[in-house]
This record gives C-alpha cells, structure tokens and sequence, in this order.
C-alpha cells in the first residue's frame, strides 16, 4: 500500500509540475498576479509530493520489500542498514528520484529565500523550475519507474554493487546531485533574465547565491568521491580521470567561472552576455553528465550503464532545454550589451582571465571525455584517453590561473598596473620561489613537479592572505587586527577558499613526484621494506562479515626498529554477486598516509601486497574542505542573502 501511494504521489508531482511550468509564465507575460501567484504552492507541494515518493521508496528497501523489482535488483536481507538506505540512490531509478527531489527542495529553496525577487522574475524562474522538473518526472514515470512491481517476489534479492557498500558512496552522490541540480537555479535565472530582457547588477547578485551553493555541494561530493577512489579501490590513487569523475568535474570548472563572472557584471555591468552563457552551460554538463552516467555509452566503473533508450531520451530533454536557452539568448543579444568598459590591465581583466582558462579547462576534459565515443560512432575506432593526455593537456590551464590569482585579487576595478599589484606580492614570490628551490634541493632523482606544485600552492596561499591583511587598510599592527574581525563573511571565504585551491595544488603535486610505491608477493612471516618503513606480514586470516568473506591481513609496520602501527587490509568476497573487493588499511598522518593492500593468495605461496607511502595525502581532502568551507562562509555573508537593489523598484518595467 506504501508503495502504490509512492507511485502515486509521483504522478501527482508531474501534473503539479507541468502547472508550476506553464501557468506562473503566462501570468508573467500578462502581468496576472493570481497566475504567477500559484509557482510558490506549487513548487511547494512538488516537494512535499516528491519527498513522499522517496520516502515510500526507501521503506520498502528498508523492510526488504521484495515484491518491489527495484529492491530485488539492489538489496539484500543480510545487508547492513546503513547500505539499505544507501541502496535507494545506488542504482538508476532511486538515484534519478532522489534527482528530482533534490530539484524540487531547490525549487522550495527559491520560495522560501526569494521574497526579495520582483514577482515577475520570481514567477518565472519557479516556471522553468517546474519545465525541468516535469520533464524529469517524465524520464522518470516513462522509462524509469521505480515503483514496478514483480509477479512473483524472490525470498531474497541480488545485493547492491559490493562497490557501492562504503560509508563514502553512501554520502558522495546526495552531495553532488546536490550540486547538479543547484546549477538548474543559475540556467532558470539566466532563462528568466532573458525573457524579461533584463540582466544587471542586481541578476547577477541573486543568481550567486544559487552558484555558490551547488559549487560547495559539487566541491564535497567530488572530494568524497575522490576520497573513497583513494581508500577503496586499492591502487592508491584519488583521481582517474574517469569518465564519471569527469562529468562532475566539468561543471565544478563551469560553476566557478560563473561566480567570478557574476562579480563582473555585479560591480561593473561587464560580461553579461559571458554570464549568461556560462549559467546555461554550466546546467548543459550537468545534464550532460546525467547522459554519461546513465545512457551507457560510455563504460566507467561507477556508471548506470542502463539502455540506450534512456539516454536518447536524456538527449532529448539535453537538446530542448539547451537549444532553448541559447535560442532565446541568441534573440536577446541586444538586452546584454555592457556597461562598464575597462582597460586591458584590470580586476576585469584578471577576472576574465580567470574565465577563459576554467572554461577551456573544462572543454579540455570535455573532450577527452567525449573523444572514445566520437571516434567509434565515425570511425569504428575503440579508442582510450587516458591520464597522459588529462595531465598534459589540464595542467598548463591551472598553473596560468594559480599564477594569476593573487595578482588580479590585488589588481582594482576598471584600471590598474601590474608594478603597483605586485608590489605587496613581492615577499610572498620571493618566499614562494624560495620554498620551491628548497624542495628541489632536497630531493634527489625526481622530476620538478614536486617543487613547482609547493611553489605555486604557496604562491596562492600567501596571495590570499595578502589580499585579506591588505582590506583590514592602513594603520598600526591592533587597528588592523581589529578591522580584520570586521571584515565581511564573504572577504573570509574569499580567502580561505583560495588558500584551499592552493594547498590542493601542493598536494596533487606532491602525491604525484613524491610517492613510493612497492608490489610484490609477500609470504606470512616475511618482513620487506617501502621507503624508510619495514613491514612485516605476520598473519593472514579468514573473516566472516554480514554479507561477505573475507581475507584479513595482519601487517606490523616499523621504522628503525620501533613499531609504528598495525594494519588490517583485506581481500573481501560478496557471495550473493561473487565480487571480489579491495579494503585498503592505511595509517593516516599529517605529512604522510602508509597504505597497505592484500591481494589474492598466488599458487607458489604468499600473497599478492602493493605497499605505497602517500606523501601529503590528507592536504589533498584539506584543501577541497577548506574550499567548501570558504565558500560556507561567503554564503552565510548578509550581503549574498539579500539581493543587491532588491529593497529598491526597479525605475522601469522589465521589457517583455
């Protein structure tokens, strides 16, 4: 009965959501308050209607329902609860409802923070909101319904991917659907702006906040997924440059385009027609990213590799919203001509810099991506691009925009010179390059990667503070340490942000020259060593776990004959889908991560042992907390919740 009021519940949800999309934008046309007035109730009982389809769903994994096709596919009686929750959004259907929730709590969101929004505006972005949203609800009810029940229900089902069974995959998609859908918010505003042919600096400040918060939400789910490739998958690694990854890091690039941009037009009426682009690309990859993940097209090890069908219908919805957007942006040209005029040498400029190269960055990566599949459909050709060609061709973009960042951070508005914004920088270069030197003096038969990825996250790490020393202005040591707790919320996630970025960039530097990596066949008893470390693999025992066997290594590590840590990694085997996995044991440290991984038994004795010590390790997940913590602090800033010029009516009607 829970189940079929689900279901129900959902097809209420589109009918409510094809109201939400149509009526509220003929009101806004006709200036009819009443028809605009029904977007908010009905962004409202979407939600409401949506939460209760998800909620019914995750009952029945909950209770094991298996009469429900969805449960039997993906759960099983003896699973942890932790990964019957999980197992809701752990396959297409779940995960694409809990897509549409999370659309809707936006859709919610907008009601519940936009009071500041003129009614017109507002009433169409819950409009394009509800278009999205039925259109997903539409996928959904169509071709992915979760609620499709079997004849004859087994006594028990086939378990969740043994993969997926983790505490981090259990929390990485929530956070990037998250953020995939919160970029939905920027294409409505920029949709909305161009149909009222109005885009100022008061857009560019509402739009921000909706920006900023899906970057925090893609910039969490990206490290937990990064985290748990680290962790889980045993080869050491935290970036693959898998299909997957990518399609979440493309919008990650996008979305931190657009919040730069958005400043531009916010403080100087420039870059509008950049803007807006920028917010209906950064939706189209995620969309995008939604094709890679659930069409099949593409094999990644952590895809939904589902029918073609599905995705043709995902390319479909990609197509019309897309084609669109850039439509009506293509009529409205004449309403996005700037303002503000800068010279070449500017804060504008820097800013625009700043742009240029996280979009073609983010193209870069779009085309490795894409390429193995443009090249079978043309040419018949089974191609691969792999880390190479990402790491050369990626780089180059980051190091430009790490060498730029604290330089335009200190450049003003409209003009300024380069001698003038170096100036204070001149003891953070020099401290920089010195840091770098120092490191490569150090190290003996290692490539410079090491040195020149410590002196960029310095350089940017000291550029930050810098930036924020110099708003607390002139005067003695006390008046500006005053100043400085006065300073805005957005002025302190500024800077810890980029100190973030920074501290990131040392850190994949770092994991990348400075690894040590052994693999070999260990026999119990044997002691081998990695680096400066002795281990030794004392024992090697079978375990039984709730829904798996397993093989348990016990390994001692040493160091100049005093005992450092004892590990416990394990060879696990899921028997209801005859899966092997990897359970990597690794001693966590400030300046290093020891990681131990056990293999299969080999037929001439001992096991299989791959050893790595991880230089760095935990600066990496550091530096993305830190960036999500900046950009956590900027949002709560009064000045990103209450939409500059909103407290003001507008001089004129909006041109329709």
């Amino acid at each position: 009965m829970i189940v079929e009021l689900g279901h129900f519940a959902l097809i209420l949800a589109f009918a409510v959501a094809l109201v939400q999309a149509t009526l509220p934008l003929y009101g806004a046309a006709q200036r009819d308050a009443r028809l605009m007035a029904l977007a908010e109730p009905a962004a409202l009982v979407q939600l409401i209607l949506i939460a209760a389809a998800f909620g019914a769903l995750t009952y029945a994994f909950v209770v094991s329902d298996f009469s429900l096709r969805l449960v039997t596919l993906n759960s099983h009686t003896d699973k942890p609860m932790l990964y019957k929750v999980a197992g809701v959004w752990g396959n297409h259907e779940g995960s694409l409802l809990l897509w549409v929730l999370s659309l809707a709590l936006f859709g919610a969101c907008a009601v519940w923070f936009g009071g500041n929004l003129p009614a017109t505006l507002k009433a169409r972005v819950l409009a394009v909101q509800g278009l999205i949203g039925a259109a997903f609800l539409a996928f959904l009810l169509f071709t992915s319904n979760p609620f499709l029940r079997l004849a004859n229900p087994p006594m028990n089902g086939d378990d969740l991917n043994p993969l997926l069974q983790d505490p981090g995959l259990a929390f990485h998609p929530p956070f990037l659907y998250l953020g995939y859908v919160g970029l939905s918010m920027s294409f409505s505003f920029a949709v909305a702006a161009l149909i009222e042919g109005r885009i100022d600096a008061a857009w560019a400040r509402w739009v921000r906040p909706w920006t900023l918060a899906a970057w925090i939400f893609l910039t969490i789910g990206i490290a937990l997924g990064s985290w748990w490739a680290y962790y889980e998958l045993g080869w050491g690694g935290f970036w693959f440059w898998d299909p997957v990854e990518n399609a979440s890091f493309m919008p990650w690039l996008i979305a931190a385009a657009l919040l730069h941009s958005a400043i531009v037009v916010e403080k100087r009426e420039s870059l509008k027609a950049w803007t807006i682009l920028l917010a209906i690309i950064a939706f189209g990859f995620s969309l995008t990213g939604t094709f890679i993940v659930r069409s099949g097209v593409i094999t990644s090890v952590h895809s939904f590799a589902n029918d073609p069908e599905r995705g043709v219908f995902i390319l479909m919805i990609l197509a019309v919203f897309m084609g669109g957007a850039l439509t009506l942006f293509a009529f409205r040209a004449g309403a996005l001509e700037a303002k503000g005029m800068f010279s070449t040498i500017s804060r504008e400029s820097a800013l625009l810099a700043n742009n240029v190269l996280l979009a073609v960055a983010s193209f870069v990566v779009f085309i490795g991506t894409i390429w193995p599949l443009v090249a079978e459909m043309l040419w018949a050709q089974k191609l691969s691009v792999g880390e190479p060609f990402f790491n050369a061709a990626f780089t180059p973009f980051m190091v430009l925009l790490a060498l730029i960042l604290p330089v335009g951070a200190l450049m003003p508005w409209k003009r300024a010179e380069i001698g003038k914004a170096m100036r204070p920088l001149r003891g953070a270069l020099a401290l920089a390059l010195a840091l770098g030197l120092l490191a490569f003096a150090l190290q003996t038969g290692r490539s410079a990667l090491g040195p020149v990825g410590l002196a960029l996250g310095a350089w940017v790490v000291l550029g930050a503070l810098i930036d924020l020393w110099n708003r607390a202005g002139r005067g003695g040591l006390a008046d500006k340490f005053a100043r400085l707790g006065r300073l805005g919320r957005a002025d302190w996630g500024k800077a810890t942000a980029h100190s973030g970025l920074g501290v990131t960039i040392f850190a994949v530097a770092a994991m990348h020259a400075w690894a040590i990596e052994d693999i070999r066949v260990v026999n119990v008893g044997e002691t081998f060593a990695v680096g400066r470390y002795e281990v030794l693999l004392k024992d090697a025992t079978e375990v039984q776990g709730p829904n798996y066997t397993s093989t348990m290594a016990e390994m001692v590590v040493s160091r100049a004959g005093a005992e450092v840590v004892t590990l416990f990694p394990e060879k696990r085997v899921y028997p209801v889908q005859a899966m092997p996995t990897t359970e990597a044991a690794i001693d966590y440290g400030f300046a290093r991560d020891l990681y131990l991984v056990i293999g299969d038994a080999q037929d001439s004795g001992g096991y299989a042992v791959r050893a790595y010590v991880k230089p760095f390790a935990n600066w990496l997940w550091g530096g993305a907390l830190m960036m999500a913590f900046g950009g956590m602090l900027s949002l709560t800033d009064r000045r990103y919740r209450l939409a500059a010029g909103a407290r003001r009516a507008p001089a004129a009607q909006p041109a329709e």
